[in-house]
């Protein structure tokens, strides 16, 4: 770009400076139309020149260049919230932080997916097939240097022969999440996945939750089930309260948590109180191959099952949706005892009706076609620890990302 359009660029930023500033530049002439504004820019130290008395006008300008005079006219207080934005990564080389100028160039943000899923269950009591098309739109506003908030709006379609026409659209979820002082805070109606990877509870809930340190993070929180009102998941428990503590200790990531749950749907168990007790790690064991592995403890009053369980991760590389070819590999070994989950609302993709606990397997694979087309598919072979009910399904979902 010429210099005489940055110029006018420049203009724009609001730098003021002294209308009698000196003229450092021997190639701009007293009488040249830019004279003025080249003064007061250079007196306010947002330009230069080449460092030999020279301007420069009529040369083409580099970006980083370009980034210079932005970043010098921040440093001024100007507002240049436009330029930040566009030339972002160049600010970010210079070490300028903009993250502030883009929320403020941009204020909301919208985003979106639409998936494509299939299941097929072959089990003991159940042989059926299920297709569903959903899919989300995301909003995301500033509401200030602190704080955010976040909506979505979903859209479900399904195409099975049983369920031909089913269609239902929610606004799902509205939080907002910021801090107050070194506490993080997110509250509204939003996803609950605990920290061992939803193998307690996977779903949306109304609450708030706080959390607080780096190196040792404690997160406690309280919050109810889903909306009675939500005609095909009901409320799956009245009201809870949660405290997860995580840390690092070598290279091993560490955790430990609490669930309190009353009035909680447990299958087999009934509507009852639970608590439940988790103490999991997580370790790299080779180059991009991951370990995990997670023991729980749960305790509803009267029941004689199996009333703990574990599930032991292995993860291998991972599809990343802006890397075509990227690709990865997984597998989970599920014993779960009845009281050690919210059987409508556990993170798999299995159907977990009619087990009372359930134990088995699942491997699965995910390979990212295109940037922001992330396929994967799953098999889950499970059978009930209480009534050896047999359960396999086979799950596969078409992912695009915009």
């Amino acid at each position: 770009m010429k210099k005489s359009l940055v110029l006018a660029m420049a203009m724009a930023l609001g730098v003021t400076a002294s209308a009698y500033a000196a003229n450092p530049f021997s190639d701009v002439p007293a009488g040249h139309w830019a004279y003025d504004s080249i003064s007061k820019l250079a007196a306010a130290g947002v330009i230069e020149g080449y460092g030999d008395t020279t301007f420069g006008g009529d040369k083409l300008m580099t970006r980083y260049e370009m980034a210079q005079i932005v970043a010098k006219a921040m440093a001024k207080g100007a507002n240049c919230d436009k330029l930040a934005a566009e030339f972002a990564d160049e600010l970010d080389n210079l070490g300028v932080r903009v993250a502030n100028l883009e929320k403020k160039a941009d204020n909301v943000k919208i985003s979106g997916e639409t998936k494509l899923r299939y299941w097929n269950y072959d089990g003991d009591n159940s042989k059926s097939d299920k297709t569903q098309q959903r899919s989300r739109i995301w909003i995301k506003g500033a509401i200030n240097e602190d704080w955010t908030y976040s909506g979505m709006l979903e859209n479900v379609q399904t195409y099975s022969e049983s369920n031909t026409g089913e269609e239902k659209t929610d606004f799902q979820r509205a939080y907002v999440n910021g801090k107050i002082g070194g506490v993080k805070v997110q509250a509204g109606r939003y996803q609950f996945t605990d920290f061992n990877g939803g193998i307690i509870h996977d779903d949306r809930v109304d609450g708030v939750q706080a959390s607080y340190g780096k190196e040792i993070q404690l997160t406690v929180g309280a919050m109810k089930g889903a909306d009675k009102n939500d005609t095909e998941k009901k409320e799956n428990f009245d009201k809870a309260y949660f405290a997860q503590l995580g840390t690092k200790i070598g290279v091993v990531d560490a955790k430990v948590g609490y669930y309190k749950l009353n009035e909680v749907n447990a299958y087999g168990v009934g509507t009852a109180d639970d608590e439940i007790w988790t103490v999991g790690a997580s370790l790299a064991i080779a180059k991009d191959l991951k370990l995990g592995a997670t023991y729980l403890n749960g305790d509803v009053d009267g029941y004689t099952g199996d009333d703990d369980g574990f599930v032991v991760t292995l993860d291998y590389k991972g599809a990343k949706a802006a890397k075509a070819g990227s690709w990865g590999l997984s597998a989970k070994y599920f014993d779960q005892g009845a009281t050690t989950y919210v059987y409508d609302a556990h993170t798999i993709e299995a159907l977990l009706t009619p087990m009372i606990g359930f134990k088995g397997y699942m491997v699965g694979a995910n390979y990212t076609f295109a940037k922001n087309i992330v396929g994967a598919v799953k098999y889950y072979d499970l059978e009930g620890k209480e009534n050896d009910v047999d359960q396999d399904t086979l799950y596969a979902e078409l992912n695009f990302m915009f």
